[in-house]
């Protein structure tokens, strides 16, 4: 992303400062520009609006409308047979005796009442089938244009500073989903109030990947050309066969797939297959990437008949992938197949991994920028919170050094090749759980996986040379001294612990921590991207800073104050820290 991270959250800075201010002075207020609020006309809130309607497509083989949904449970009867409808599974129930026959009349009655949801989130109860069909008539027909946005998502929460008609802030709000999000833009576009949003905001495309937009420039003109970018997927089927064998021929060819699931004749083997990586060529030859560099090739063809799609694989020395496979789910950035007997593959899509795996493309990748280790489980034991801002830097000539507190610890490395595939050897003085031998499993130009015996390890690329914001973080942190403001644990402030302690962030990587009664001691810091903006920091066993050790996420950043914040795997903040410069 090249747009500056100057006026990341600049509005919601601007919210802070009047909830602070005294409740008897008079705070001037320059009204946010269009650009920064979302109101009742703009294209950015028509666009989220839409993007946040109810998608009532995933029903279509009950209703025909792609502009409702009907809530779960419902009866329905298929072909004579009463089915209850529990969850979105059970469509393929209906599908299934659908497809049983080729030449029978399929027909699908409803068991009224039900209550159906609008694409405005509007719960209705309908009690026939006349009422229904009347609601019918206003949605778009099938694969016709409407107004939803599916080939867009955002990733929540949100957060919404909220302003009166005077522009005063009244509240700040957390939104969790899209029925939410779309009630709350409802109320602007009613103009009962603005509103900006707390950047950084990450999108999610139909594809599977992500985009982090940090202004409503950058939100607009990603979610208008993301609008159109996928098959929406609208027609009265269900997981549709209405692709043809070139349009399926021509999604294999597009990019790598890597296994995420596989089960043969009922037995789980992703653990042998797993990060397998297929590459569909022309001219039905396919290639087959082991874990630690193997290359198998063999061939594949597909065929798309009146009951689905289907792809055969053979390979003379893989007997688990040789077979024909049917395509039961055909989705964003994922395919899922499926056999009688117990079997079963998931293939995600993945245009970064490297196929045709050398010794010399892996030391160009080690050498491009800096490395850190995300993930170092030793034994059954997670050790990676022992590397946090301790970023790798590999060298050429073998020479790698470990950024540890702002010194670099130099060790050495050599790429080597084992009957299992390449290796990566570390030796680090004072760091045994690098100096393995680890067998490289997986990798791409950002990502390097390995293992061993009972280890595995995840390292990822960091180059913030490459990387206004994160160029822009260091900038600022590095700029004068801190100090802890707020520290909230399961919602109760307790920063007294911190008073009169100072944080002083070097450009080297150390953090020198000045206790006016004890002196000084140091720990690590790296600003770093990862599905959003970071900032590590590691004091080792200093107390009481060794209670900040963790990978924080940014959410707010000015000049003079930064909020990070700490997230369970529920996505439930645990902890709030503030740090605030030092007057």
């Amino acid at each position: 992303m090249n747009t500056k991270l100057r006026t990341l959250l600049l509005l919601p800075f601007f919210a802070l400062l009047m909830f602070t201010s005294c409740q008897d002075e008079v705070t001037e207020i320059t009204p946010p520009a269009e650009t920064e609020a979302l109101t009742a006309t703009s294209e950015l809130t028509t666009l989220m609006t839409s993007t946040a309607k109810l998608d009532g497509s995933k029903d279509n083989i009950i209703d025909n409308a792609s502009c409702l949904s009907i809530e779960l449970p419902v009866i329905v009867i298929v072909n004579g047979l009463e089915i209850t409808i529990d969850s979105e599974e059970d469509y393929k129930v209906i599908k299934a005796i659908f497809d049983e026959f080729d030449n029978d009349d399929d027909n699908l009655d409803i068991v009224f009442p039900i209550t159906i949801v609008s694409s405005n989130y509007e719960e209705i109860v309908i009690e026939n089938r006349l009422a229904l069909q009347e609601l019918i008539q206003d949605c778009a027909g099938e694969n016709e244009e409407d107004d939803d946005i599916e080939c867009i998502d955002f990733q929540y929460p949100l957060a919404f500073s909220v302003y009166d008609t005077a522009f005063q802030v009244i509240d700040v709000k957390t939104i969790e989903n899209d029925r939410a999000l779309h009630r709350f833009l409802e109320r602007v576009r009613n103009s009962e109030f603005l509103a900006s949003i707390n950047f950084p905001v990450t999108m999610l495309l139909a594809d599977g990947s992500e985009i982090v937009v940090i202004n409503n420039e950058e939100l607009q003109t990603t979610i208008r050309e993301a609008k159109d970018a996928c098959d929406e997927d609208d027609d009265n089927d269900y997981h549709d066969n209405d692709f043809d064998k070139e349009r399926l021929d021509g999604l294999l060819m597009t990019c790598f797939w890597v296994v995420h699931e596989f089960e043969r004749n009922d037995d789980d083997l992703l653990e042998h297959y797993n990060e397998y990586a297929i590459q569909f060529k022309a001219e039905n030859i396919v290639k087959m990437r082991a874990r630690g560099g193997d290359m198998l090739t063999g061939t594949w063809t597909t065929r798309v008949t009146d009951n689905g799609a289907l792809i055969n694989l053979k390979f003379d020395n893989l007997a688990d992938f040789t077979l024909e496979w049917f395509v039961y789910d055909l989705g964003p950035g994922r395919i899922k197949l499926y056999q009688a007997g117990g079997n079963r593959i998931i293939l995600n899509k993945n245009c970064d991994v490297v196929i045709d795996v050398t010794k010399e493309r892996i030391e160009n990748y080690l050498q491009e920028c800096f490395w850190r280790v995300s993930r170092l489980n030793i034994n059954g034991s997670d050790n990676e919170n022992e590397y946090i801002g301790t970023p790798l830097k590999f060298f050429p000539n073998n020479v790698v050094k470990l950024r540890v507190n702002g010194e670099l610890v130099e060790g050495t490395y050599e790429i080597g090749i084992r009957n299992a595939g390449f290796i990566l050897q570390v030796n680090l003085e004072g760091r045994p759980n690098l100096n393995l031998e680890w067998l490289i499993t997986f990798l791409e130009s950002g990502l390097i996986k390995l293992e061993n015996a009972n280890n595995k390890m995840v390292l990822r690329r960091h180059c913030p040379d490459a990387d206004d914001d994160l160029k822009f973080i260091d900038n600022v942190l590095i700029n004068g001294e801190w100090e802890v403001a707020a520290y909230h644990n399961n919602g109760v402030n307790n920063p007294e612990k911190f008073y009169m302690y100072t944080l002083d962030f070097m450009e080297t990587g150390r953090v020198k921590v000045i206790d006016p009664n004890n002196g000084i001691f140091s720990g690590s810091w790296l600003a770093y991207r990862n599905e959003g903006l970071h900032l590590g920091l590691f004091f080792g066993s200093n107390a009481p800073f060794n209670d900040l050790n963790h990978r924080w996420r940014i959410k707010e950043i000015a000049q003079d104050r930064i909020e990070l914040k700490d997230y369970n795997s529920t996505g439930e903040i645990e902890r709030i820290l503030v740090l605030e410069k030092k007057i």
